[in-house]
């Protein structure tokens, strides 16, 4: 089984996300585990406001705060800790190496050594540079631009992951990235009255044809690719 832990000071922002659908019926299923730790639990200083302290001035000047480093390294131990196989850590970045299909399926595949992700969630302007260092983490980038913190890209890996484990879409071929599937897809109606207007479902798809069926969606496959490509 494979287990993800990420650490984020906002666990419920993502526990909302990752505990519903059908990412939640594969915890239920005991198909997946995901742990949360929040830094803050793991600051040993409180600031002025009684709050344990995560953040500070970054050195040099600059605007904006840096999540301290203890407190995300302590939070890791824990991760560490009740990880039951070996361990990758990633922390997101703009500028880290680029998420994508393959790097989901050779994590996901069943004969992968790798049994725990840990996956840190930036925030602010950033966390203590020297975190990456010691935890030897890969930064991981799910495209480029930048977001507020790191709860959106772990919701990607941990979807993108989850979705290939044996089971949790109920089929195998149930996965996109394994079968023929239309950039276009339609469901009931047939005809779609919308304004006075009428949208229709393209009739190879009525027609029962499973090889018409099938070169029409290679087809669209094809004209999608193109415009990625442009």
């Amino acid at each position: 089984m494979l287990t993800f832990h990420l650490i984020t000071l906002f666990p419920e922002a993502v526990a909302s996300y990752l505990e519903a659908s059908i990412l939640g019926r594969a915890q239920k299923r005991k198909l997946l585990k995901i742990h949360y730790y929040n830094p803050r639990a793991y600051a040993p200083e409180v600031n002025q406001t009684g709050y344990r302290r995560v953040d500070s001035r970054p050195y040099g000047g600059g605007p904006g705060m840096v999540l301290l480093a203890e407190p995300i390294l302590r939070a890791t131990a824990a991760a560490k800790k009740r990880a039951k196989g070996p361990t990758k850590i990633f922390i997101f970045s703009p500028a880290g190496q680029m998420f994508d299909n393959a790097l989901a399926e050779k994590l996901a595949k069943p004969k992968n050594k790798i049994k725990d992700l840990i996956l840190i969630c930036g925030r602010y302007e950033g966390l203590d540079a020297r975190v990456r260092k010691i935890l030897n983490a890969t930064e991981l980038s799910i495209g480029p631009y930048v977001l507020s913190g790191g709860e959106v890209p772990a919701l990607a890996v941990v979807d993108a992951i989850a979705r290939r484990l044996p089971g949790v879409l109920g089929q195998d071929r149930s996965v996109e990235e394994r079968r023929v599937a239309a950039s276009e897809v339609y469901a009931r109606p047939e005809v779609l009255i919308v304004v006075g207007k009428k949208y229709r479902v393209p009739k190879v798809l009525l027609s029962g044809h499973h090889a018409q069926i099938e070169a029409w969606r290679q087809k669209k496959n094809g004209r999608q690719s193109d415009k990625q490509i442009k």
